[in-house]
């Protein structure tokens, strides 16, 4: 078998650095996994999702004059498996789904399919505008506590 750019071929994990993965792909050649092609989540520990001996199918990114395979494993997955998105993790979970999509603009604004690109920032710059005007509503009220800062009762 002749490795070949844009090839995806079955390969064995021979070794694993804090960087990346050697992977063995036939006829003796080895090429590396860097640890941002592991997966399509970051990866912070390559131990988390690879192991030696590992059977993995890599996608052939390139390879250079100098011999070295460059490889890819989130490449070669199935389209399905690729654009899963990640869990998030930290304070985001904490937010409710329709403070979430007051963010993202689904929660009142039309279909962006139908909208132009001048049309959504318009919409965008409107909800920010509201959303500043409320918090400063917000903290004045609060700074305040009870008066106005003419020095009249409200």
């Amino acid at each position: 078998m002749q490795a070949e750019v844009g090839a995806i071929v079955d390969g064995k994990v021979t070794g694993l650095t804090e960087f990346g993965a050697f992977v063995e792909i036939g006829e003796g050649k080895t090429g590396m996994v860097h640890i941002s092609e592991v997966a399509p989540v970051f990866v912070n520990n390559i131990r988390d999702h690879l192991a030696i001996n590992q059977e993995v199918k890599v996608k052939i990114l390139n390879i250079g004059e100098d011999g070295k395979i460059s490889l890819s494993i989130k490449k070669a997955m199935e389209p399905s498996q690729n654009t899963q998105k990640p869990k998030q993790q930290g304070s985001n979970n904490r937010r409710s789904s329709s403070q979430a999509n007051v963010w993202q603009g689904t929660k009142t604004a039309p279909s962006s399919e139908n909208q132009s690109f001048e049309d959504m920032m318009a919409r965008f710059k409107q909800v920010s505008d509201e959303k500043i005007t409320d918090l400063k509503r917000s903290s004045e009220s609060k700074r305040s506590g009870g008066y106005s800062r003419r020095g009249g009762k409200q």
